[in-house]
């Protein structure tokens, strides 16, 4: 049978792969999960095999390969029966190496990549806080420069960073401008073994064999240079990153719940009662079967939302939707497959015990449910069901019966629209926060209502124009009904900037020019 995502490259890559496992992983993990540390040896030996840099430039040693590679990758070290070994790389390699290598300076990418494609370094994510988990625009670490500006300072405190214990950086989640709300998240590269920095290693249900820590930052000092891309834009970086982190999560969801049916298949195969092996006992059978085409759909879905990302096409909606269904699968297929074992199955010498623990980070982790679930919302019922807000009984949002959250410019006698939103924006422009900012902003704006509209801001002043005129510092395309619901409050602005709804190709400018308005409602 014809497979549709994987040729005879990736499949002659799978066995180099799985021989490699089998060889230097598989009759380690047991004393691993023991010692709840894995040796940094093995990671060398993977950057030895070109398995630490699978999608990363030859320059920095990698192999430069397709996105399947990597998926592979994901599934095979996902059956290894270790969540916390499998953790260890992706931490690292998918979910904070990634964002110096996208938007990381040459300087910075010179001075990292090659250590951690070759395994001598590893990196972790520093986003959840203490004080807010998945609410990263909230973070409230600070990273100040300090008046040579060669350096940030960075106090503040980030928990659940996983490999931060024995690893060597961190790509932290931080505020340079803690006035400014998201405006003010950036993404800073720490080493961490840097004065200042303190470590509480934290016991967890399962991941055992993988490090996990609570990192406090008292008065670090990191240089300047450490900052990935543009100060302020950390929040969007992280938007399209994460996107990466929740297909990972796919893969290895559905992956592991196929190596946990083999395992349970194998057992039921042998285990006898009542004069018969169980695995023909028609209650058994039937929750395979449905377990079996459960995990086919989602490994469809995940393998789908794959290619649109080997393709170029960065999918919100798939990767949430992905993400949500693999993890939830995963704790739901665990949980069925250690009760056919019975009481074996709550003994540690047996794995489905381990795989129980391990799965259930998986819901939580890289965006729990609950978020996932509220981003899809956002984007199925927000945006699709969205109509323009005009006069009252004539194409209301679904979600508000009325404009009566407008100001009185812009209630139902005053059908809002393009034209008059930029009409008042003099009016909503917060002088005193512009200071020495100046930008010039183009809007090209699409629909029945849209036109060109050039906003100018200087020495505290701002002037809209119709049509584009003079250099541009940002140029903002979306569609009328996209801005009108954006302006209006009916559509969430951060949704329509992940979905595509509104671009813009300077993002920076676009943060701080978004932040000078007061709202309509």
């Amino acid at each position: 049978m014809k497979d549709y995502y994987f040729n005879e490259d990736h499949q002659m890559f799978r066995e180099g792969l799985k021989a490699f496992l089998d060889k230097e992983v598989k009759p380690n993990i047991d004393e691993w999960e023991e010692k709840q540390a894995i040796p940094y040896s093995i990671w060398e030996k993977f950057g030895d095999m070109g398995y630490m840099g699978i999608n990363f430039p030859e320059k920095y040693g990698g192999m430069d390969a397709d996105f399947f590679y990597s998926v592979i990758f994901l599934e095979e070290i996902s059956k290894c029966w270790s969540g916390g070994f499998a953790i260890t790389p992706v931490a690292s390699h998918y979910m904070s190496v990634p964002y110096i290598l996208k938007h990381g300076s040459e300087q910075l990418k010179d001075k990292y990549l090659p250590d951690l494609v070759a395994g001598r370094k590893i990196s972790c994510i520093g986003i959840s806080e203490p004080g807010c988990g998945s609410d990263a625009a909230n973070a409230q670490t600070k990273a100040i420069l300090d008046e040579s500006g060669e350096f940030y300072v960075v106090n503040g405190a980030k928990t659940f960073i996983t490999n931060s214990f024995f690893g060597d950086i961190v790509v932290a989640v931080v505020k340079t401008n803690p006035e400014a709300g998201v405006g003010g998240v950036s993404l800073l590269v720490i080493d961490l073994d840097s004065e200042g920095i303190s470590k509480r290693r934290l016991k967890k249900l399962g991941w055992h064999a993988s490090d996990t820590c609570e990192l406090n930052f008292d008065e670090v000092k990191v240089p300047a240079e450490n900052l990935i891309g543009q100060a302020g834009q950390g929040f969007y970086y992280l938007m399209q990153g994460l996107q990466l982190e929740r297909l990972a999560a796919s893969v290895m969801g559905y992956a592991s719940c196929e190596e946990a049916v083999r395992y349970s298949l194998q057992y039921m195969s042998e285990r006898k009662a009542f004069g018969r092996s169980i695995n023909k006992f028609q209650v058994l059978r039937h929750r395979i079967a449905q377990l079996s085409s459960e995990i086919e759909a989602v490994k469809a879905l995940s393998l789908h939302a794959c290619r649109i990302y080997n393709d170029g096409v960065l999918d919100v909606k798939l990767c949430s939707m992905s993400k949500l269904l693999a993890t939830e699968l995963a704790d739901k297929c665990m949980y069925q497959c250690l009760q056919f074992f019975g009481g074996y199955g709550f003994m540690e010498e047996y794995k489905m015990a381990r795989a129980f623990r391990d799965a259930r980070v998986g819901t939580i982790g890289g965006g729990t449910s609950e978020i996932m679930r509220e981003i899809l919302s956002k984007i199925i019922i927000d945006d699709m069901s969205y109509k323009p807000v005009s006069s009252a009984g004539s194409g209301a949002s679904s979600n508000s019966s009325s404009n009566s959250g407008l100001s009185e410019d812009y209630s139902e006698s005053a059908p809002l629209t393009v034209e008059a939103i930029f009409g008042k924006l003099p009016e909503r422009f917060k002088k005193e926060k512009a200071g020495a900012f100046k930008a010039n902003v183009h809007f090209d704006i699409a629909g029945d209502q849209g036109g060109q509209y050039t906003v100018l801001i200087d020495n505290g002043n701002c002037e809209v124009i119709e049509g584009h005129e003079g250099d541009r510092d940002c140029l903002v395309e979306t569609d009328d009904e996209t801005y009108i619901g954006v302006e209006s409050g009916q559509l969430n602005a951060q949704t329509a900037f992940m979905t595509g709804k509104i671009k813009a190709d300077n993002l920076g400018v676009m943060m701080q020019f978004s932040g000078l308005f007061k709202r309509l409602n």
